[in-house]
């Protein structure tokens, strides 16, 4: 793509249509080595033959798990056993925890960083083995999944604040007194748990949620406005800092939109009272009004609100994108839907090349050109939901085959 962005064009909904079945492919050509056996997709487009990491590979092998299971794509499911495979096999520890990275052939990295097992990883993993799991049976067994959350509840689970510790390195007491505790490994188990929980329907699931939750609001859920903090201190209270008064557009409409999945997977109505303050902190700050880059959320904003990075991530749009069609699904909200078409022209008519081209960036500026080219495939995740969360409202179908939908 040019440095620049062209003005948006096209067709979101079509465009959206066609990632199953079109781009997905065309992408998995490129991405993901010939063959049968175990193997992870690159990192980013172009390939930089860097580290192969575990948040990478799980988000994707759940996506292509996830997407396959609905459209009945079996190429999407044999590349999720694929890299699965390649996850377990190499990036696997024996007691269940995955390390953060190592080298393209499995061959393990002498970091301590390389080595550490991230909480935030560890929600993909579980998130991608109870997903395969459902879309085949033979994939993954239910020890798998077992093992995974015995590690995250038994090494990262922080059992005096029923929190979540940010890695095992942390958990064994070695964190420094300026080291800080983030909002997204919580959010994301959380993401991760009410998987297990839809696909299982096992009641344990809702107790975990129920704790994540309550972690959720009692530390990072901000009751003087209703937003997410991103980041608090080691004791897990708020800090007036840079990084205790950040906030994100994006993980609003991402805490929102899980929220909803929450209350109504465990009748936890009482959730949705949080749901409201989020979004409308975003709504009011955090879309940029002018300019090329108008519709886009901003990757961050202060406390108060102010804007405090006008750049223009592409994941933001996705999670805003997931919060509008599932609230048009769930109420029939008309404006709520046309923001969800709105969102899906701007994403695929500016960060997406034009065509079936497997290509994207990952942000602009507020003046349209692009500040970072690269095409990161853990990306794929976040648009995936966003057009699955679309389907299921008929906002566009599932795949370009109107036949697939049911």
């Amino acid at each position: 793509m040019s440095k620049q962005a062209n003005q948006v064009v096209g067709d979101g909904a079509a465009d959206a249509a066609r990632f199953t079945d079109v781009f997905l492919p065309a992408w998995l050509d490129v991405a993901l080595p010939p063959g049968t056996g175990p193997a992870p997709v690159v990192e980013e487009l172009p390939d930089n033959g860097g580290a192969t990491t575990t948040l990478a590979q799980a988000r994707t092998a759940f996506m292509l798990a996830h997407l396959g299971q609905l459209s009945g794509q079996e190429r999407l499911i044999e590349a999720a056993r694929r890299i699965n495979s390649f996850v377990t096999r190499y990036l696997r520890d024996p007691d269940g925890g995955c390390v953060y990275a190592v080298n393209p052939d499995g061959s393990r990295i002498d970091t301590a960083e390389a080595n550490t097992r991230r909480t935030y990883d560890q929600s993909f993993v579980l998130l991608a083995l109870v997903t395969l799991r459902n879309a085949d049976p033979s994939a993954v067994s239910a020890e798998d999944v077992d093992r995974c959350w015995s590690f995250i509840g038994t090494v990262l689970k922080d059992t005096d604040n029923e929190a979540l510790w940010e890695d095992d390195r942390m958990a064994a007491g070695n964190a420094q007194p300026s080291d800080l505790r983030a909002q997204n490994p919580h959010m994301h188990m959380l993401e991760a748990v009410l998987q297990c929980l839809e696909l299982t329907g096992d009641a344990v699931w809702a107790d975990r949620a129920r704790t994540l939750v309550r972690a959720g609001t009692r530390f990072f859920f901000d009751p003087a406005t209703g937003a997410v903090r991103e980041f608090v201190g080691n004791d897990l209270m708020p800090i007036d800092t840079p990084e205790g008064r950040r906030r994100e557009p994006g993980h609003q409409y991402e805490w929102a939109w899980l929220l909803m999945r929450y209350a109504t997977l465990t009748g936890d109505v009482d959730a949705g009272s949080f749901v409201a303050p989020m979004a409308d902190f975003a709504a009011t700050y955090g879309w940029r009004k002018d300019g090329p880059m108008a519709g886009a959320l901003f990757d961050a904003l202060s406390a108060e609100g102010k804007v405090t990075e006008a750049t223009h991530l592409l994941w933001p749009l996705t999670e805003a994108g997931k919060y509008f069609a599932a609230l048009a699904r769930d109420t029939g909200d008309v404006e709520a839907a046309d923001k969800a078409r709105e969102i899906a022209d701007l994403i695929f008519g500016r960060y997406f090349s034009p065509g079936n081209q497997p290509s994207w960036v990952n942000q602009f500026d507020g003046d349209g050109n692009v500040t970072w080219d690269a095409g990161l495939s853990r990306l794929l995740y976040h648009v995936a939901l966003f057009v699955s969360e679309g389907a299921t409202a008929g906002l566009w179908p599932l795949t370009s085959k109107r036949s697939a939908v049911s």
